[in-house]
């Protein structure tokens, strides 16, 4: 299964936190599936950082692709399809980093790991 993880349920993976469901902690640890990680996720959790809104911040800034390797996940750069797509993407919502997160699981045909409900009406495949 391919995998895109959206940016709290990585955090919540590298911190060990129990917010993280059971299902999505054995689809991280499944070898089987493709575990993707977007820029836009290390573009949020800079961003958060700076703003003084995530502790974990520094530590997953300075490591991240550290922290990804280690993980056996495979990083996603955002192409100028995926930025196309999310721009175009026919909502309301503003986040550029979840406008991002949906466009890349529409695009790469993965499933979008993540607990935000503000995914249902984007007509993508997400799994919790």
């Amino acid at each position: 299964m391919r995998v895109l993880v959206d940016t709290h349920a990585l955090l919540w993976w590298w911190t060990g936190d129990p917010g993280l469901s059971e299902r999505a902690r054995n689809l991280l640890l499944d070898e089987a599936n493709e575990i993707l990680v977007s820029a836009a996720s290390a573009w949020e959790i800079a961003t958060k950082y700076r703003l003084g809104k995530l502790g974990i911040g520094q530590e997953a800034v300075e490591r991240f692709d550290e922290l990804v390797g280690l993980d056996g996940f495979t990083h996603l750069p955002v192409s100028h399809a995926h930025a196309l797509r999310a721009g175009s993407l026919d909502t309301e919502h503003r986040d550029p980093f979840d406008r991002m997160l949906a466009a890349q699981s529409f695009i790469e045909n993965a499933a979008l790991l993540t607990k935000d409900p503000v995914f249902k009406g984007l007509r993508i495949s997400t799994t919790w």
